[in-house]
């Protein structure tokens, strides 16, 4: 169904594709995330902070938990001491690389402008 079809059947834009495709990747860490998991398949949580930087522990622990309830983010527990956690996309999270590829080809594009 298209935007168009959408007009007048909803009451908010939340209720729309695009509402929901802001709901799984909006904010300011869960591209970051798709796009570092991209880069390296699979990663544990605290490679996640230290390549991410600025991000504190509870907020990437709160969007990481987000992304895999959203069916974006595999969450892969070893039963071993201590604990190894670690982290990589799923098939339906991969269908968004291209578009992020598009972004990252729109900043280098647009990015001196």
């Amino acid at each position: 169904m298209s935007m168009a079809e959408y007009k007048g059947k909803v009451k908010s834009i939340q209720d729309t594709p695009f509402g929901y495709t802001l709901s799984v990747i909006g904010g300011k860490w869960k591209m970051v995330i798709i796009y570092l998991l991209a880069e390296n398949e699979s990663v544990r949580f605290n490679d996640l902070k230290r390549q991410i930087g600025a991000i504190t522990y509870k907020t990437l622990s709160s969007h990481l938990k987000e992304l895999e309830a959203d069916g974006m983010v595999i969450r892969k527990e070893y039963p071993q001491i201590p604990p190894r956690v670690e982290y990589s996309l799923t098939d339906k999270a991969k269908t968004l690389l291209p578009i992020l590829e598009k972004l990252c080809e729109w900043g280098i594009k647009n990015q001196d402008n």
